[in-house]
């Protein structure tokens, strides 16, 4: 009996003072959970505008991912300093590569696209920290939500490729946009040069993969015996072009030189 009672103690508190409680020692995990989840709404109010003005909606959803990254950034690396390691470390920050994102799209004319890896992140952490708040309510609380975060969980790999992908065609998309008159000269250069960091991040090698699966790709279609010649050559131009812009990777502490 007095195992039970013990077991009892010591076993966590269930409900909505149990939530009430996470929510107040988890302040800035809480405050990310709900810039995600204006991230999510605001991309939905710009497609589905219901009420709003759209155009607002979008640079909301844009905002919403910048405090996104900021508070993230500020959970990563909390002491700022002016030294090169901090320069360094922060420019390693998958948080500082979508701050910046961010920033460069704030000065474009609205595009659907660039919201898409926003928002299919956002979507995938705020799943992620849904079920955590779901468990301090109960583990049968909500059971529909928990299915829903179970099918997000479980296609994580594949959206992780389509945001990768998304990046990676938005770089060309970019000069379309400058031709068309939606976007200012700086922007693709700038814009590079976030895709060179997602390239080159510690943390998440998607982006890495999926050039890597496209230049396989390409390279298998200019060497098929049907592909025309001219056609050949162009694609290998194009392979070898961005081969040449693609950044080196850094070796990790203690690799062999």
């Amino acid at each position: 009996m007095a195992d039970n009672e013990s077991e009892r103690t010591q076993a966590p508190q269930r409900g909505f003072e149990a939530f009430k409680q996470h929510c107040i020692a988890k302040k800035l995990d809480v405050l990310l959970w709900t810039t995600r989840f204006c991230t999510m709404f605001f991309t939905f109010m710009y497609i589905i505008p219901i009420f709003g003005n759209p155009y607002n909606s979008y640079y909301k959803a844009l905002f919403a991912n910048g405090a996104t990254s900021a508070i993230r950034l500020h959970q990563r690396l909390p002491a700022v300093s002016f030294t090169r390691e901090y320069l360094t470390s922060l420019l390693l920050e998958d948080s500082f590569h979508y701050l910046l994102y961010s920033l460069i799209f704030l000065y474009v004319s609205p595009v659907t696209l660039t919201l898409l890896p926003i928002f299919l992140f956002s979507m995938i952490h705020f799943a992620s920290y849904s079920l955590t708040l779901l468990d301090t309510l109960g583990q049968n609380s909500w059971w529909g939500a928990r299915l829903l975060i179970s099918l997000i969980e479980f296609q994580s790999r594949n959206i992780l490729r389509l945001i990768a992908f998304s990046e990676i065609i938005l770089m060309p998309f970019t000069v379309i946009l400058i031709l068309v008159g939606r976007a200012g000269l700086l922007t693709p250069f700038i814009y590079y040069h976030f895709l060179s960091m997602r390239y080159k991040s510690m943390r998440n090698p998607y982006t890495r993969n999926v050039f890597h699966e496209l230049r396989v790709t390409t390279d298998a279609l200019a060497a098929k015996p049907g592909t025309p010649t001219f056609i050949s050559n162009v694609l290998r131009s194009i392979v070898d072009f961005i081969v040449k812009l693609s950044p080196a990777r850094q070796q990790p502490a203690g690799a062999a030189q």
